[in-house]
């Protein structure tokens, strides 16, 4: 499972995304997405020291996409992050725990981190704006769950 930290970037990117690349105020994608505000402030400096991301100051500014949404993959957005599930521990904390030496619970661990390895290289923001979307109007349903989806301005 993701850190807080790692899925409240991804859930930020995919509104970001869905918003339409336009620069976005953090205050209105952390109300959007139900973050806590100064919270936010700080992944988005870290996602935009890792090129993640793009502020802009001033009028007009906000914060965007580096590159398109299908280019930036949720891997990425964890190693910016130092998200714990990309680092390889023991599932039961041995220290000790490797192809040698291993827990019992070492071949479900690897297949595990296979997975979701895969997952994370294969799922980008495009992916997570998507749903925001269908999840925010109800498209998969066909009727509307939310009536409002801010602007980058932060207007309704």
């Amino acid at each position: 499972m993701l850190s807080q930290s790692a899925g409240y970037a991804t859930t930020a990117l995919g509104c970001i995304a869905a918003m339409g690349g336009k620069p976005v105020l953090v205050k209105v994608v952390a109300e959007a997405c139900g973050i806590p505000q100064p919270y936010l402030a700080k992944i988005v400096n870290l996602l935009a020291r890792a090129g993640l991301l793009q502020t802009q100051r001033g009028v007009g500014g906000g914060v965007c996409l580096a590159r398109p949404p299908q280019e930036i993959k949720l891997v990425e957005i964890c190693a910016a992050l130092d998200d714990h599930v990309l680092q390889p521990k023991c599932m039961l904390g041995n220290a000790t725990c490797g192809s040698d030496r291993a827990c019992p619970a070492h071949a479900f661990c690897n297949s595990y981190r296979g997975q979701l390895a895969d997952f994370l290289e294969g799922t980008t923001v495009a992916d997570i704006a998507a749903f925001e979307t269908r999840r925010r109007w109800g498209v998969a349903s066909g009727r509307k769950t939310d009536t409002s989806l801010p602007s980058a301005t932060g207007q309704v």
